[in-house]
């Protein structure tokens, strides 16, 4: 194999933030699709998966918000966005493994990713406005 061939692999990542990223789920999105973006991944999904108490305060935060992201991206880029989620000043923490098992539906996770979107839609709606 010469050291300029690209080898893709299908990553699960989890993403924490702030209980206060669940006033702004699009932004926390944005975040995480910005880091996927700039290391050159394929995101396939992205759903919010819970809000929960933390087993112990991080930077202050007693409750946090879990997002699952499932992306393939080349094996070498990987490194740069795990560094890229460290030095988020958004995330409170990230996880990211190589899930090679996972089918092309799984990567999909379509009715999930719509349960995240229609929430997203419902939480900027409510703090949009009453046009009473």
């Amino acid at each position: 194999m010469s050291t300029t061939e690209t080898r893709i692999g299908k990553y699960e990542g989890m993403f924490l933030f702030p209980q206060s990223a669940s006033a702004d789920l699009n932004g926390a999105m944005d975040s995480i699709k910005e880091m996927l973006s700039k290391g050159d991944a394929t995101l396939h999904s992205l759903i919010k998966w819970d809000e929960r108490r933390l087993a112990y305060d991080i930077e202050g935060n007693k409750r946090g918000v879990y997002f699952l992201a499932r992306f393939t991206a080349d094996t070498r880029k990987v490194k740069e966005i795990e560094r890229d989620c460290r030095l988020s000043e958004k995330m409170l923490r990230a996880l990211i493994t190589r899930n090679d098992e996972l089918t092309e539906e799984q990567m999909k996770n379509a009715e999930a990713a719509q349960r995240t979107a229609d929430e997203a839609k419902l939480r900027g709606d409510e703090s949009a406005p009453s046009e009473e």
